[in-house]
């Protein structure tokens, strides 16, 4: 069964700014692109609707790696370059934040039509989705993100978010049709979050009676929490700190990238001569195409590729980011030649950076790398949304919540 989950995130004010939304797309768009042309397109579904791949994926593309704004800012970046390409790869995503999120059903009818799908069962599903999430499982959260991706075979995810204004957190949603047996009987994998008093679970599998008397659950609630969830609770402090990171794994990327004769075999294997920053971003993006889903518990470690926004854990280097998409896209476009080297090249860095980390890589010192980054940010355009702000006192963490990313 596939599995998916949910993950509960800080609320964080603040937008993306023109600079950083592009490259998201471009490098967002590439990523999916990648996984769809090695792996097939329900591959992309698969790791969509984890929400611990999820979470790297939007940290790999600079965006604060704890924060709800991912969720909102990957789906759009998603949206907007993965929908031209809709008859290329045979995939759409629908709905999204606010009032994007009430043309999800028509879109799903318009990809339906030119797809021969039953646009009225997707709508339905995308509604049911959206309703149990947002009123069948009362646990506190109301969705104002609801997005639906699509394949030509009918197979689809959802990614949906809701904010409890009382708790400062916002709680998204992972949903995956090849683990939903029956929408009113235990459709998701799972849903467990930090205990918030008791939880009313309408689409639990033992509320068969309370689905056909509601009263009566009102009198008898039902709290849910299965054993086998694929959970994601971010921590409330804004830095990322070594705590946060798997540092035997990230020791591997960084002698991949700086050891000579790692970093020379690794150059070769994408066939490009590549300086150790742009190969530190490209280790981590294989991963994040190629990685099994245990690879992903510790998502902060995806920061390291492009740093974030905000300048956690630093500012975000735009030369390497640019760099990193221009190899990942010249991939692409040889494979669509028939040249596959550059893109199974991935697939072996991949498998390098695992290698390295089994056999040889040293226990990465966070301190001493975070200050390297620091140190030459400059140097590679490091950038962040408060270079983008007048002068004067920077913004804390503090919500704002007409923002969120």
């Amino acid at each position: 069964m596939k599995r998916s989950g949910t993950a509960d995130l800080p609320l964080h004010g603040g937008r993306v700014p023109p600079w950083l939304a592009g490259r998201m797309t471009a490098l967002g768009t590439a990523i999916a692109e990648n996984i769809v042309a090695t792996s097939g397109p329900a591959e992309l579904l698969t790791r969509l609707s984890d929400p611990f791949w999820f979470q790297a994926f939007g940290c790999v593309l600079g965006m604060d790696w704890h924060s709800s704004g991912i969720t909102t800012s990957v789906m759009g970046a998603l949206k907007r370059g993965l929908n031209p390409l809709c008859a290329e790869l045979g995939l759409a995503v629908c709905g999204g934040r606010g009032r994007h999120s009430v043309h999800t059903p028509e879109e799903l009818r318009s990809f339906s039509l030119q797809n021969n799908l039953d646009g009225e069962a997707l709508a339905r599903t995308s509604r049911l989705t959206a309703r149990i999430d947002n009123n069948a499982v009362a646990d506190g959260f109301q969705l104002y993100l609801h997005s639906f991706v699509i394949l030509r075979s009918g197979e689809w995810a959802v990614v949906q978010q809701g904010m409890n204004l009382q708790n400062r957190l916002a709680r998204r949603y992972h949903w995956h049709s090849a683990a939903v047996r029956d929408f009113v009987s235990d459709p998701h994998t799972a849903i467990v979050g930090k205990p918030q008093g008791t939880i009313l679970n309408l689409v639990d599998a033992r509320a068969e009676k309370a689905q056909q008397a509601l009263l009566t659950i009102t009198r008898e609630p039902i709290e849910s929490s299965l054993n086998d969830a694929r959970k994601l609770t971010m921590p409330t402090h804004h830095e990322v700190r070594a705590k946060d990171i798997d540092l035997k794994r990230l020791g591997a990327v960084l002698a991949v990238a700086h050891q000579q004769d790692l970093r020379d075999f690794a150059s070769l294997l994408l066939l490009e001569r590549l300086g150790p920053r742009t190969l530190q971003s490209l280790a981590l993006i294989a991963e994040v195409v190629h990685g099994a889903p245990s690879r992903f518990s510790d998502p902060a470690r995806f920061s390291f590729a492009h740093g974030g926004k905000d300048g956690h854990p630093f500012p975000v280097p735009l030369k390497t980011y640019d760099e990193s998409l221009a190899v990942l896209r010249r991939s692409l476009s040889a494979a669509r030649l028939g040249h596959t080297e550059k893109v199974d090249g991935f697939k072996r860095l991949d498998r390098l950076t695992r290698t390295v980390e089994r056999d040889r890589a040293p226990v990465a010192d966070f301190d001493a790398k975070l200050a390297h980054e620091r140190s030459i940010s400059s140097s590679l355009g490091g950038r962040t949304v408060f270079d983008d702000k007048p002068s004067g006192r920077r913004p804390n963490s503090s919500p704002q919540l007409r923002l969120f990313g």
